[in-house]
C-alpha cells in the first residue's frame, strides 16, 4: 500500500484517473494526506464512492475544496457526517446546490454551524428540508 506522503505525491492528472474501487481502497489517512488541488482532480464517480469516513477525513479544506457537482455527488449520510468546521467550509455558493435530501441530513449543530450568511445562501426548498 501506498503511504500518505506518496499518494500526496501522484500527481493530480494520476489522481483523476484513479478507478472507483482505487478510491474506495484507499485509507482515511491517505485520503487526509490530500491536498485541495487532489480532491479539485476527483471526478464525482470517485467522490461518489467515497465511505463516510472518507469524506470526514477530507477535512474542513478538502470539503471547501469540493465542486458543487462534488458536493451533490457525496451521499446524505456523507454529509450527515461532515463536521461542523466542514460544513462551514462550504461555499455560499456551494451551500446552494446541495440537495433537498442532503440539506435535510443536516444536525442541529451542522445547521447552526452554517450561520447568517449560510441559511441565507439556501433556497425555499432547501429550508422546508
Amino acid at each position: 500500500a501506498l503511504t500518505t506522503a506518496e499518494i500526496a505525491a501522484i500527481s493530480t492528472d494520476n489522481i483523476s484517473t484513479l478507478t472507483t474501487a482505487e478510491v474506495k481502497a484507499l485509507t482515511t489517512a491517505q485520503i487526509a494526506g490530500l491536498d485541495t488541488a487532489h480532491v479539485q482532480a476527483l471526478g464525482t464517480a470517485q467522490v461518489a464512492v467515497l465511505s463516510t469516513a472518507q469524506a470526514q477525513a477530507l477535512g474542513a479544506a478538502g470539503v471547501g475544496a469540493l465542486t458543487s457537482d462534488q458536493l451533490r455527488a457525496l451521499t446524505t449520510a456523507d454529509v450527515a457526517a461532515l463536521t461542523t468546521a466542514e460544513i462551514q467550509a462550504i461555499s455560499t455558493t456551494n451551500l446552494a446546490t446541495l440537495t433537498t435530501a442532503e440539506i435535510g441530513a443536516l444536525t442541529t449543530a451542522q445547521a447552526q454551524a452554517l450561520g447568517a450568511t449560510g441559511i441565507a445562501a439556501l433556497g425555499s426548498d432547501q429550508l422546508r428540508a
